[in-house]
């Protein structure tokens, strides 16, 4: 999975309730209904007040960020949903939360680790990220830059678009598989 485009780039840490303030966590997820694109309305406004707009207007499509990304302790769903919403693609960071991690990768947004990124990016280069591969193309500037890759289950994950598809295709193909010895 290859994506491009523009980067969002804030230097220092963003905590989960930055990613999207906690007046907006409202309803249980978005199997459950949750609006996801009026979630993105509001992603990042605790940090910038002006990224929603420009992320859903397709001008930013990657966030990069310094350490502990999405970090403060709560593992709910809302703020990768509010990203997601707004249009991002894709989050690069230092560092983030275990419980953002996983809340990334299980509602199919890619997350990718690379330390001292936010020391080679700027607002508005154009970068290419390879998902597969972790590695990243400052377009800009033509530096490359490795990131942690992620393990293939999580890829695939990513490219079925997040856990709940991947699990139905698990449980149909073990369905197919147990009625194939009938």
């Amino acid at each position: 999975m290859v994506l491009r485009g523009k980067a969002w780039v804030h230097r220092e840490s963003v905590l989960f309730d930055k990613v999207l303030p906690e007046q907006y966590w409202k309803g249980g997820s978005q199997q459950e209904g949750l609006n996801v694109d009026e979630l993105g309305r509001h992603a990042m406004e605790g940090v910038d007040p002006h990224f929603a707009s420009e992320a859903r207007s397709g001008k930013v499509v990657f966030v990069v960020a310094g350490s502990n990304f999405g970090g403060g302790g709560k593992s709910i769903e809302h703020p990768v949903l509010a990203l997601k919403g707004a249009g991002v693609k894709a989050v690069i960071v230092e560092s983030c939360s275990r419980y953002f991690f996983r809340n990334a990768i299980n509602n199919g947004l890619p997350i990718l680790i690379c330390e001292g990124i936010t020391e080679q990016v700027k607002n508005g280069d154009e970068l290419e990220v390879n998902v597969s591969t972790g590695e990243i193309l400052n377009v800009t500037t033509g530096l490359r830059f490795p990131s942690n890759p992620l393990p293939e289950n999580l890829i695939e994950i990513l490219n079925l678009g997040g856990y709940i598809p991947y699990t139905r295709k698990k449980m149909k193909s073990l369905s197919h598989d147990e009625n194939i010895g009938r």
